[in-house]
């Protein structure tokens, strides 16, 4: 049994998967079983989950791209609060460095920022909503139930990333996997195993030290 600081430790959002190595289906439902033991308020388990492989998956990414190429992102993506933009740019340094894109080549960083609408190549590809009814309280269920499966994919040698990016295109997500409109979409996700040579997928991003963010109150 691995122990549980190193599955933690270990995850790391992969941004290239091999495509011809298929998830068994039972892996994929051992995360999930543990996934939707996260905690919710008043146990309202507020996940909702579509899984697109196959078929299924190539006419999703065929159709992303598509929409990709038509309304590029930079004309819908809002940005971070002014006071985070930096947290982008540190990460697309490290990430971009990685695979050796200069911060000057605007048609690599395109080609790898593009990979996204075609889930890096993962054989999964997911899509997680909640009830349009849900607040910002239940999101912190769903946050709970991701994090819980990542964590279990990785156990399992299985890698991930949630992409924000994803939800930039809700229409078709809807259209190509039959996504209800009483659905939230917040994000999609990749799975598969990723590709060990890609050098991006061994790129640890700092954290904060725990008293940027945590305060201890003794009197």
């Amino acid at each position: 049994m691995t122990e549980f600081g190193d599955v933690v430790r270990s995850r790391r959002s992969s941004r290239m998967f091999l495509p011809d190595k298929p998830i068994p289906r039972e892996l994929l439902d051992e995360a999930l079983e543990l996934a939707v033991r996260a905690p919710s308020n008043s146990n309202t388990q507020p996940w909702h989950v579509f899984f697109a492989t196959g078929e299924r998956r190539v006419r999703l990414v065929d159709a992303l791209l598509a929409a990709v190429d038509a309304t590029p992102p930079a004309l819908q993506a809002a940005g971070l609060p002014p006071r985070f933009a930096h947290r982008r740019r540190e990460t697309g340094a490290l990430v971009y460095g990685a695979m050796g894109i200069a911060r000057d080549d605007a048609a690599g960083r395109w080609a790898a920022q593009r990979r996204n609408w075609a889930f890096f190549g993962a054989p999964v590809a997911g899509v997680v909503c909640m009830h349009r009814d849900f607040g910002s309280v239940d999101a912190i269920g769903v946050g709970m139930f991701l994090q819980t499966l990542l964590l279990a994919l990785n156990e399992r040698g299985l890698g991930s990333c949630v992409q924000v990016s994803i939800g930039l295109y809700p229409d078709v997500l809807r259209e190509q996997l039959g996504i209800p409109d009483d659905l939230t979409i917040l994000c999609g996700m990749s799975i598969g195993y990723a590709d060990e040579a890609f050098p991006a997928n061994h790129v640890a991003t700092p954290r904060d030290p725990l008293c940027e963010n945590v305060v201890f109150l003794d009197a």
